[in-house]
């Protein structure tokens, strides 16, 4: 008989009751040192004074009005990102994968409006996830995410990871948009690097085509900026936010520059829930911590102490370690065991990893991880480790 929560989730056998800071406790008081913050959401981690206060505030004055009308919390929310972004202009929606979708209709609808409606063809990358809707898995192109699912959403060329030759050969004046990742999430934690990120904005500017970045996972200061792509120098087009942006509570977003959201006038698109009183509160909440560059100097000095530690268990433990990935708080071990007993190990020694591609654990913990935290992660690991080592 099929469960009454349909069964699309392989579940760890455990239940949280409460959340404090970098901490989950199960019922029977357990404490685990939570370094997955619900893969990269809770920014400020668990029950955040502030987003505590946030919410509840706004809670007990206005829920939902739908965007009929006008939002006061969403305006000052979209005035805090174009004030400290690229963007000119917001559409907030609920989730990374909805951002994905707008982002693709804005990139089609700017060469349709520019006179150029076959111009629809947008590249990405192996590795990538934007997203479980239709247009997002299209995008990924992988087997794993599209097996069952079609017929696909038409129009993504997939090129390899790296590979500068194809690249150069599949972007040509025709192409409509570049959609990337500065740093993988899913994919296994690969950083793109600075000058390839320059190298395509570079391209992007020589044929016309968008640069369009998905900033769901590695964004609101995850990487010790504010968005990754600012380590670069460079700018997009588009970007897709989530996660982070609501330490917790749906929401996400697409930000443009003025010509890129051009063709996106009245009626082109549109969400109930989006941009929601609720939302957007809590939001305004989070961007006052993660905008505030001491906010991000201490996500960098823990970051740095993190790194450093992690860097030295790969060498105590070079039979279930190989390397570690990543910038900031988005960091990844490649594993030698495979990366599932090494979550399980991690389970067993209460702190919590998340599993990803290339058979690696990602360490994606709340951003206001202290020192002490961090070192306490170092011990909690380098015991699951000898765990796994030793079975």
């Amino acid at each position: 008989m099929i469960p009454s929560i349909l069964p699309t989730y392989s579940r760890a056998p455990l239940e949280f009751v409460k959340g404090e800071g970098s901490w989950l406790l199960t019922a029977d008081g357990r404490r685990f040192l939570d370094l997955g913050a619900g893969i990269a959401v809770n920014a400020l981690g668990h029950a955040h004074p502030a987003l505590v206060k946030a919410l509840t505030d706004q809670a007990e004055k206005l829920w939902h009005v739908s965007n009929l009308y006008q939002i006061p919390q969403q305006q000052a929310l979209a005035d805090r990102l174009v004030e400290h972004t690229f963007g000119d202009t917001v559409f907030f929606t609920n989730s990374g994968t909805e951002s994905c979708e707008l982002a693709v209709k804005m990139v089609r609808k700017y060469w349709y409006e520019k006179g150029d409606p076959e111009r629809i063809e947008i590249v990405t990358f192996a590795g990538s996830f934007h997203g479980r809707s239709t247009a997002a898995i299209a995008a990924a192109g992988s087997e794993k995410m599209t097996k069952g699912f079609g017929p696909l959403m038409p129009g993504f060329t997939h090129l390899p990871w790296g590979d500068h030759d194809a690249l150069r050969a599949a972007v040509t004046d025709r192409t409509a948009a570049i959609l990337i990742e500065p740093v993988q999430g899913e994919g296994g934690i690969r950083p793109l690097p600075d000058q390839c990120l320059k190298g395509l904005r570079d391209l992007c500017d020589e044929t016309g085509a968008l640069l369009v970045l998905d900033e769901v996972q590695c964004g609101m200061g995850r990487t010790g900026k504010l968005f990754a792509h600012e380590w670069a120098g460079i700018t997009p087009d588009i970007m897709m936010v989530a996660k982070g942006i609501g330490g917790g509570f749906p929401l996400g977003a697409v930000l443009a520059t003025e010509d890129a959201a051009s063709g996106m006038t009245a009626g082109t698109h549109g969400s109930t829930y989006g941009g929601n009183p609720l939302a957007c509160a809590v939001g305004c909440a989070v961007m006052d911590h993660v905008a505030d560059p001491g906010f991000l100097s201490q996500v960098n000095r823990v970051a740095g102490q993190l790194r450093q530690g992690l860097e030295g268990l790969v060498a105590a433990h070079p039979d279930v370690f190989e390397e570690v990935r990543g910038t900031g708080l988005m960091l990844g071990i490649k594993c030698k065991a495979p990366n599932a007993d090494v979550v399980k190990a991690g389970y067993d020694n209460a702190v919590i990893t998340v599993p990803a591609a290339d058979n690696v654990i990602r360490l994606l913990p709340p951003l206001t991880l202290s020192a002490d935290e961090a070192a306490e992660a170092l011990s909690r690991l380098d015991k699951a480790a000898a765990q796994v080592g030793a079975a």
